[in-house]
């Protein structure tokens, strides 16, 4: 128990939560709550937009991904850019045709309000557990420094977030976003510093000793239905991931739709990319060079606290809490950002609707904050179950694609035809469920390719039902 180490970390948490709340004067409207009154800048989006696929189970899960293996994993990555660009050319002029608060809004426009609410419960079910596992991530970050059990550490910075969340809304979760990303960039940049200082012969000589054995390997051409990082897994998987994550999860689609306009929505999600690239390489490098540092040896114990193991054990006094600090801003970040879409989604395609929208602006605000307590309380409960999935990484990627398929399946459908109607629609999310069921269950197809599985599912099924029952919809 190192008393500066745990100041700096203390006083960071403290700080940033009172950052965040600072912005609750702002906050009169579900547009300022939900969509930060559409005032953020591009730059200051796209970087949230990485904060937001970032997480902690990037910074824990992604070097030993390198330890274990290559560079490999980086084949996802360019997937990310294809996504980026058929998202900015396909769904971003329809989210902007309209002043939508979620992209659920959009399939009640296409198909009506039974998918709407579908689509919509179908992003509650899966963000709140893979938002769940992320949570347990972090407690696995806290458990390190304090030696408290899982669940202390999960209340302890759920509720710290919960509370500028609860007040400052999408604006808050921005521009904490925006602070909390070059927090943890900082805190590997300086890990790598010290990092290359521990090892014998430098950094220099420990890249030598990495290329010759092969770990700087990024591309993998050979086809594979079970082999999860591969060219074509990445590229065409990781798309498809992609598209279905940043197009229709409202995770990412509520901060695209912050933007001023359509041009800068799009600016921010292409630049987002490039920042996403250099953290995979500073973090898949780390992994390598803890790789040469520990000689090849596996450390007892889960490999998703490598990382995390080496900062608090291995790095200076005060720079161990700023490294800690870092990898905890990441998990902040994120669950903010989660919090403000459960909210969202709740409020503006359930309640709301229920309502008939007969209550005022204030009433509505209330309801949003007090649907963002009760989706904390949700998260703590999955994420105290979360400890036995595996690799949190691959645990938090796989449970969305199995149902972010589906959804990008009828969002396609939705934008690309326009004969399918409500009844197609929802066969093909039938369609699409009992297929991802068979693909987790019963084959070892790895996650990689489960979303372009699920899409094109229930994308075929719901206009091939179009056409066979005459499903179509009215002029």
């Amino acid at each position: 128990m190192r008393l500066i180490d745990l100041a700096i970390i203390a006083a960071y948490l403290l700080g940033v939560t009172w950052f965040g709340a600072r912005f609750k004067e702002s906050q009169k409207t579900l547009k300022d709550y939900f969509l930060g009154g559409q005032n953020a800048p591009w730059w200051a989006i796209a970087l949230s937009i990485v904060s937001a696929e970032t997480s902690t189970l990037t910074i824990i899960g992604t070097p030993p991904l390198a330890f274990g293996g290559s560079y490999v994993f980086l084949q996802v990555v360019f997937g990310y850019l294809l996504a980026r660009v058929v998202i900015s050319t396909i769904f971003l002029p329809q989210y902007f045709s309209g002043q939508f608060f979620t992209a659920y809004e959009l399939m009640q426009r296409r198909f009506g309000p039974n998918v709407r609410k579908v689509t919509a419960g179908i992003f509650l079910i899966t963000r709140s557990l893979a938002e769940g596992v992320r949570v347990f991530a972090i407690s696995i970050v806290i458990g390190i420094i304090l030696h408290t059990g899982g669940l202390t550490s999960i209340v302890v910075i759920v509720c710290l977030t919960l509370f500028y969340t609860f007040e400052g809304g999408m604006t808050a979760v921005i521009w904490t976003d925006v602070l909390q990303m070059g927090m943890y960039v900082l805190g590997a940049v300086v890990s790598l510093i010290v990092l290359g200082d521990k090892l014998p012969g430098g950094i220099g000589s420990a890249l030598d000793t990495v290329a010759a054995a092969g770990k700087f390997q990024v591309f993998d051409f050979h086809w594979s239905w079970t082999t999860p990082y591969t060219f074509w897994a990445g590229l065409v998987g990781g798309c498809f991931l992609t598209t279905a994550s940043h197009g229709t999860d409202q995770l990412v689609v509520q901060r695209l739709l912050s933007a001023k306009n359509q041009r800068e929505s799009r600016l921010a999600l292409l630049s987002s990319w490039g920042v996403i690239f250099v953290q995979f390489c500073l973090f898949l490098t780390i992994g390598v060079l803890l790789w040469v540092l520990k000689e090849g040896k596996a450390p007892a114990g889960p490999m998703d606290r490598l990382y995390p193991t080496f900062i608090w054990e291995a790095l200076p006094v005060g720079i161990a809490g700023l490294a800690m600090a870092a990898i905890i801003a990441a998990a902040m970040a994120n669950l903010s950002a989660a919090l403000n879409s459960l909210a969202s989604a709740t409020v503006i395609d359930f309640y709301q609707p229920m309502t008939h929208d007969r209550h005022s602006p204030a009433h509505y605000l209330k309801i949003s904050r007090l649907a963002t307590v009760a989706w904390g309380a949700v998260l703590i409960a999955i994420a105290l179950v979360a400890s036995q999935w595996g690799s949190v990484l691959e645990s938090g990627l796989s449970i969305a694609s199995v149902t972010l398929g589906i959804l990008l399946g009828v969002f396609l459908l939705g934008v690309l035809t326009r004969r399918p109607d409500e009844r197609a629609a929802i066969a093909g999310v039938i369609a699409g469920a009992i297929m991802m069921l068979f693909v987790k269950l019963g084959t070892k197809i790895p996650f990689t390719w489960w979303v372009m599985i699920g899409s094109t599912t229930t994308f075929a099924t719901g206009y091939v039902a179009s056409i066979l029952f005459g499903w179509r919809k009215r002029v």
